[in-house]
């Protein structure tokens, strides 16, 4: 799962567009199937406690109301662009998710990007939209309804770690497992000749080779999706265009660790299946003497 900072833009419009892949409509509602989490807040907007299917234009209206409200509320860095979009897409081998799965991963990285706090209804107004396969749009307002801007401290590391809990939670990485090693009073027997040393000892390279945690491969992808962020904001002469790319060979990255592991277990599995013993010579009976000639 590899989550993907935007800019940040004037309106939601742009944002909502990208999250749907194409531009916002007054005449096409967001069912829950595709808006799968909102701020708790959202509630007091609707009637009856029926959550309302609202169309795109509609969300964008509602996400921009906060910049309305508040004509002078500016980021630290004194700017106006107070719409955040981050989207993260799942892995092509990842298997799918239902809808409260992705609601799910959507609560919990509102909660890590910091504009979704547990029992604050009067923060982040935000949105999740599934609409695009195996990927997940979080767009929201920086401004809060106090007039507040909201600042996101370390935000790329946080939805990292974020995402690395999620895949382990959801079981959307597959670890390596090590075969149990045999138990202490176990009757020691004698080492067939075969050659499963080697090939057990490969397997375990790869693994260490691939492993999210500590593996080099997962320290360079970890880096790459660092530089990716820190262009996303530069000019677009060399700034999202080097960003797009740097973020699809993280994904190659990824994809290279997936497979990594699979032939380690595979090479771990054939390393431990039993050689035949040598087949011995069965020896044969003797055959019967000639019957002795009649002398007579």
């Amino acid at each position: 799962m590899i989550p993907r900072v935007h800019v940040r833009s004037l309106e939601a419009a742009e944002a909502l567009a990208d999250a749907l892949d194409h531009p916002v409509s007054d005449r096409e509602g967001l069912t829950g199937h595709t808006a799968v989490a909102h701020w708790p807040g959202l509630d007091r907007f609707t009637h009856d406690d029926e959550q309302p299917t609202w169309t795109s234009q509609e969300w964008t209206t509602h996400l921009d109301v906060p910049s309305w409200n508040h004509p002078f509320a500016a980021s630290p860095q004194e700017d106006r662009f107070a719409i955040w979009h981050a989207d993260v897409r799942l892995a092509p081998v990842d298997r799918l998710l239902t809808g409260p799965e992705w609601s799910e991963i959507a609560h919990r990285l509102a909660r890590a990007a910091g504009i979704a706090t547990p029992g604050d209804t009067n923060g982040c107004l935000w949105i999740a939209v599934q609409a695009q396969p195996r990927r997940l749009d979080l767009i929201a307002n920086l401004i809060r309804a106090d007039g507040t801007w909201t600042t996101q401290p370390d935000l790329y590391r946080r939805l990292m770690t974020e995402c690395q809990r999620l895949e382990t939670d959801l079981g959307l990485l597959q670890p390596f497992h090590a075969p149990p090693a045999p138990h202490a009073t176990a009757p020691a027997r004698p080492a067939a000749p075969t050659a499963v040393g080697p090939t057990a000892q490969l397997a375990q390279l790869l693994h260490q080779l691939a492993d999210e945690a500590t593996g080099p491969l997962a320290t360079v992808r970890a880096l790459v999706e660092r530089a990716a962020h820190r262009l996303g904001p530069l000019p677009h002469a060399y700034g999202p265009a080097s960003e797009h790319q740097l973020e699809w060979i993280a994904r190659r990255l990824h994809g290279i660790q997936q497979d990594l592991n699979t032939v380690a277990a595979d090479l771990s599995a054939a390393s431990h299946q039993t050689v035949p013993a040598p087949v011995r010579p069965v020896a044969r009976p003797k055959a019967a003497s000639a019957r002795p000639r009649s002398t007579t």
